[in-house]
């Protein structure tokens, strides 16, 4: 007979063997099965507690995006998983690897409703992958290992799992299996890239749109070399929630925002675009003009096949790896040899308005602003991008302060930057642990707006638990900058209603002392980059109160 072991325990050492090293939990009465076998997994397997459910999963999100590494975090019942929605949410549109899963009621006892009590799948199934509950602690490492294999095979993503307390109880003879991983490295066949290729050369003009699957495989040198073999001026997706391309690189434009008609501006200087693993054009607020240009041909390259002509269609869609695909296009492209030289004068023609050129321009206007009062947030930007150390992760939720931070930050390897992408706020405190749990020999620093930092400040806690270097700079204006830039702009409205606090004004100094963060509080510009430069040589997690200027 094989020998017995616990539901709890069955699950603690599946989810070790599929890779997990970090569990993100907060437990309750239905988790304490897991939590009474944890101990005996603590040598090869961390629990890392955060203060409410949200915060659980935006760690293991961010640990997941700065890694690449599978993530596992655990919720308390329906409350739990309610609380961890918005977080998931955001999980969902970065394609984040991890397994969330859920204590559930017995098997059962949920038909009394009882308290805490709702059927957890149907909650969940909206934004992961994939959801199941376990009802048989014989049918558990299966669907422990169905999970690994569909978080990670791509497009990768959440998948959830409930555990009812019966299951975790349970006590038998299992067999656990082993994992399976799909590979997906793929690429076209030769005729298929040859095809590509004359498509991409027939254009006069080209401009290439750089998104996540960059991160995702590990392609951010291969989609610098293609716009070099290519010659085409590269931007950022619209959503720029990370690193997707070298931003001092000559074919470098920067990030495409949000605003249609300005977007449409852009790409109407050109006749192609090429989408590598990005979102097309998504927007936020509607408008009636459309971001990209009538009659404008897409020729789009990833994994991601349901993102293939979704909105607009594309006159060719390769479903590939990105960096196999690019590691194959690129000398085709390069094997054309009178290709070369139109590359490189495409590339020149840009030399003025590229990326560093706008940079330079931009950092020289700034200068003015050096003295100003409330600090300016376009020479904050500039300030903090500066006074950067060499290999810092920069981690952004700043909404209007860092809108421009991508004008100035500069993005030289694939987790150098990482952003919210769903437009939920209160990410950005508890993914900024996540990441520096992933990568514990860089130093992270997490700017976040004041409100954006109240959706989740108890993530100061775990940061100073953990003693993570955290560096947190909360660009302090007082209210909700954005929301009232939005009354004036579309509703001429300046009566602005419930978006202010600072009446009492919070105190985020004291918050972060009192939960045993260092924290100080700047009010001049000339102040910054000295309370910076202390706050990165200081260990442990730190917090600067900024204030910065409020106007609409």
């Amino acid at each position: 007979m094989q020998n017995e072991i616990t539901g709890a325990s069955a699950f603690l050492a599946l989810l070790r063997d599929e890779g997990v090293t970090h569990l993100f939990g907060n437990p309750g009465t239905t988790e304490l099965p897991i939590m009474d076998a944890m101990p005996d997994y603590t040598d090869d397997m961390s629990y890392v507690l955060g203060l409410q459910e949200s915060l659980v999963v935006a760690m293991a999100d961010g640990y997941t995006r700065a890694s690449g590494r599978l993530a596992a975090c655990n919720v308390h019942v329906a409350p739990g998983l309610g609380n961890a929605m918005g977080a998931l949410y955001n999980a969902r549109f970065t394609n984040t690897p991890m397994i969330i899963t859920a204590g559930q009621q017995e098997t059962g006892h949920g038909l009394t409703e009882p308290l805490l009590y709702d059927p957890l799948v149907p909650i969940a199934t909206p934004v992961v992958k994939w959801a199941t509950e376990v009802t048989r602690l014989e049918d558990l490492p299966r669907i422990m290992r169905r999970a690994g294999k569909v978080a990670m095979t791509a497009p990768t993503g959440p998948v959830f799992i409930s555990l009812p307390g019966d299951v975790l109880n349970d006590r038998k003879g299992i067999d656990l299996g082993s994992r399976t991983r799909v590979d997906t490295a793929m690429r076209p066949t030769d005729a298929g890239l040859e095809a590509l290729a004359d498509r991409l050369l027939a254009a006069k003009n080209p401009a290439i749109l750089a998104g996540n699957e960059v991160v995702t495989s590990d392609a951010f040198d291969e989609v610098a070399r293609f716009a070099e073999v290519l010659g085409a001026p590269a931007f950022q997706q619209t959503t720029a929630y990370g690193s997707f391309f070298p931003s001092e690189h000559p074919a470098f434009m920067g990030a495409l925002s949000r605003n249609q008609k300005e977007v449409r501006g852009i790409l109407e200087d050109y006749d192609l675009l090429v989408v590598i693993g990005a979102d097309v054009l998504r927007m936020s607020v509607m408008s009636e003009t459309e971001p990209l240009p009538d009659g404008m041909p897409i020729v789009q390259i990833g994994l991601f096949d349901w993102e293939m002509g979704k909105n607009y269609p594309a006159d060719m869609a390769v479903r590939g790896d990105v960096r196999e695909t690019l590691l194959a296009l690129n000398p085709v492209i390069g094997a054309r040899t009178d290709h070369a030289d139109i590359a490189q004068k495409r590339l020149a023609a840009v030399a003025d308005k590229n990326w560093s050129a706008k940079r330079a321009r931009r950092a020289t206007e700034l200068a003015a602003d050096a003295e100003t009062t409330p600090i300016r947030s376009d020479w904050l930007m500039l300030t903090v991008a500066d006074a950067l150390p060499d290999g810092a992760i920069t981690v952004n939720e700043g909404l209007t302060t860092s809108w421009n931070l991508l004008q100035f930050l500069p993005l030289r390897e694939r987790y150098d930057f990482h952003s919210f992408a769903s437009g939920g706020i209160g990410w950005a405190l508890p993914a900024a642990v996540g990441v520096q749990i992933a990568q514990p020999d860089r130093p992270v620093v997490a700017l976040v707006g004041d409100g954006s930092a109240m959706y989740s400040i108890q993530a100061l806690w775990t940061a100073a638990h953990l003693r993570v270097p955290v560096t947190y700079v909360i660009l302090n204006n007082q209210g909700y900058r954005i929301i009232k830039q939005r009354l004036k702009a579309f509703h001429g409205n300046e009566t602005y209603i419930g978006m202010d606090f600072e009446d009492p004004p919070i105190d985020f100094v004291g918050m972060a002392q009192s939960m045993g963060v260092a924290a100080e509080r700047v009010t001049e510009p000339g102040a910054v980059r000295a309370a910076l430069e202390a706050a990165l040589a200081n260990p442990g997690p730190n917090l600067i109160d900024i204030c910065v200027e409020r106007s609409v």
